[in-house]
């Protein structure tokens, strides 16, 4: 029987908002474990995963810079792997997260800010291996995965839509 895979993961924090690492290394490490243990991803020997807790100006500038999007948003991913490549390499990548754009939207949909931010987590660690929302088909199927994650983590379905 084969060891469950793991992602090591580096904790930057750069905006005052988030408060210390430690409260939020525990929640980012569930989330890491819950994704590798998946058995539709190929997880590399010695992964890592870098994430940035950050805030609405720095992502502005990063969503502008690489996706051509003069607007803040809630995460952004930057994937270790080149987009031509079959599988992600142990550098897995980075995923950004601003916080007030979080929070905000944690507040107009009524959910916690933890659950809000693992779920843009999972979404943000998806990215990097390489699935996307470019269609309706790969949307449902990266949602339905991320559901499925989220339940594991005890947490609510972000979509709304009741789990089966």
């Amino acid at each position: 029987m084969s060891e469950t895979p793991t992602i090591a993961v580096d904790v930057a924090v750069e905006a005052e908002a988030w408060g210390e690492e430690a409260r939020w290394r525990p929640l980012i490490e569930r989330v890491a474990a819950a994704v590798a243990a998946r058995p539709e991803l190929i997880v590399p020997v010695a992964a890592e995963w870098s994430v940035v807790l950050s805030d609405d100006a720095r992502v502005h500038v990063l969503n502008r810079d690489w996706r051509g999007k003069d607007s803040p948003t809630n995460v952004l991913s930057f994937p270790g792997a080149d987009a031509d490549e079959e599988e992600p390499g142990p550098l897995l990548g980075d995923v950004v997260v601003a916080h007030e754009t979080t929070a905000r939207e944690a507040v107009d949909e009524g959910k916690r800010f933890e659950d809000h931010f693992a779920h843009l987590l999972v979404h943000g660690l998806f990215h990097l291996f390489g699935f996307d929302h470019e269609t309706d088909e790969e949307a449902e199927e990266m949602e339905a995965l991320e559901v499925e994650i989220l339940a594991g983590l005890g947490i609510a379905d972000p979509y709304g839509e009741a789990i089966d």
